[in-house]
C-alpha cells in the first residue's frame, strides 16, 4: 500500500469543507487534482470513501474512520516537522551527566526543564566522563554536562559555571588546619590522609592534580565509586577529600560530623561545561538549555555554601 501525505491532507480537507472546490482552494490545488488525489486513494484503499451527492460530499462510515486516523498521523507528522525545525525543542533530549554534578544540579534544574518546551521528553543518563563522551560521539546523547573540557574536534563546548573546590574531614582534622587556613593549599596536604574517587572519575583525577600528585602517590585507596560515601569516611575521621562547592550542604547535612574548609586563594575549581557534537545543529535548543544548566548551577552554587564557614 502507497498512501501518501498528500493524499490524507487532501481529503482531510474535504472532510472539513464538504466540498471539492473549497477543499482545494483550502490546500492550494484545482479541483481536477485533489478528486484525482482522492481517487487514487479509494483505489489505493480498496474502498470508497467519499459519497459525492448533488447535495455535496460525505464521508461513507469506512471514509470517516480513516479520517480519524489519518488526522492522528498528520498531527505525528506535524510533530516531526516542529521538531525537525528546532532541533532539541519540543521532542526528546537525551542528556547526560557526571555522578558528581546530577545529584546535586538536577533537583535545581529539573523543575525548569520541565516546565519549558526544550524537555518535553527528557532522557538521563549519569555516568562517568569517558562513558558520557563516547555514548556521545556515537550518537546515544544529545548532550552532556561533564567537569572538564573535551579533548576532541568533533565535539564542542560552553562553560556553564565554576565550581570550587573544598576541603572536608572531621571536626577535628579540620581544626588542626584552621590555623593556616590563608596559605592552605592542596599541594601541602599530606598524599597518606587523601580519600578520593576510584579512577574513572573525573573529580578523583583532578584533586590528583590540583595536589600535584598521582595514582601510586602513597594514599588511602579505598576504591570509592561515589562522593557519598568519601564524605560520610571523612566525618568518621578516616582522612580528608575535596567536596565540589555545589555539593556542599548536602553532603554535610548526610553525614554528620562533616567539617569544610576553603583554600587560600586561588582557590582550586573546576569548569562544569556542556558539550554537544560539532556535527549536531545547535539552533537555539543548546544554548538555552546550556542557560538553564547554568541557572541552576547558580542557584545550586548558593544552595551550597552552608553555615558554619567562611
Amino acid at each position: 500500500m502507497n498512501i501518501t501525505l498528500r493524499q490524507l491532507r487532501y481529503l482531510m480537507a474535504l472532510a472539513r469543507h464538504g466540498h471539492f472546490g473549497n477543499a482545494a482552494e483550502s490546500v492550494h490545488v484545482t479541483q481536477p487534482a485533489l478528486s484525482m488525489q482522492i481517487k487514487a486513494l479509494e483505489a489505493e484503499v480498496g474502498a470508497v470513501l467519499v459519497e459525492r451527492t448533488s447535495g455535496g460530499v460525505h464521508l461513507t462510515p469506512q471514509g470517516r474512520t480513516f479520517a480519524d486516523q489519518a488526522a492522528r498521523v498528520l498531527a505525528e507528522v506535524a510533530t516531526l516537522e516542529r521538531i525537525a525545525r528546532q532541533p532539541g525543542q519540543g521532542g526528546r533530549l537525551r542528556l547526560g551527566m557526571i555522578p558528581t554534578v546530577a545529584p546535586y544540579l538536577l533537583p535545581v534544574v529539573l523543575p525548569e526543564l520541565r516546565s519549558g518546551d526544550i524537555s518535553r521528553d527528557l532522557h538521563l543518563r549519569e555516568a562517568t566522563t569517558d562513558r558520557l563522551l563516547t555514548e556521545l560521539l556515537q550518537g546515544h546523547l544529545d548532550a552532556a554536562v561533564i567537569a572538564s573540557p573535551p579533548d576532541s574536534p568533533d565535539l564542542a563546548a560552553l562553560t556553564l559555571f565554576t565550581d570550587p573546590f573544598l576541603l572536608a574531614g572531621s571536626a577535628a582534622r579540620i581544626a588542626d588546619l584552621a590555623d593556616r587556613a590563608e596559605t592552605l593549599r592542596p599541594r601541602s596536604l599530606d598524599p597518606g590522609q587523601l580519600l578520593l574517587l576510584d579512577e574513572g572519575h573525573c573529580l578523583g583525577d583532578q584533586a590528583l592534580e590540583v595536589c600535584g600528585l598521582t595514582r601510586h602517590s602513597g594514599r588511602l585507596d579505598l576504591g570509592a565509586a561515589s562522593l557519598a560515601t568519601l564524605c560520610r569516611l571523612a566525618a568518621q575521621g578516616m582522612g580528608l577529600t575535596f567536596v565540589p562547592q555545589i555539593a556542599a550542604r548536602q553532603e554535610v547535612a548526610a553525614a554528620p560530623g562533616l567539617t569544610l574548609i576553603r583554600f587560600a586563594e586561588p582557590q582550586p575549581a573546576r569548569d562544569i561545561v556542556l558539550v554537544r557534537r560539532i556535527s549536531t545543529p545547535a539552533g537555539g535548543w543548546f544554548h538555552e538549555l546550556a542557560a538553564i544548566l547554568r541557572r541552576a548551577g547558580e542557584a545550586a552554587d548558593e544552595k551550597g555554601r552552608p553555615g558554619g564557614w567562611p
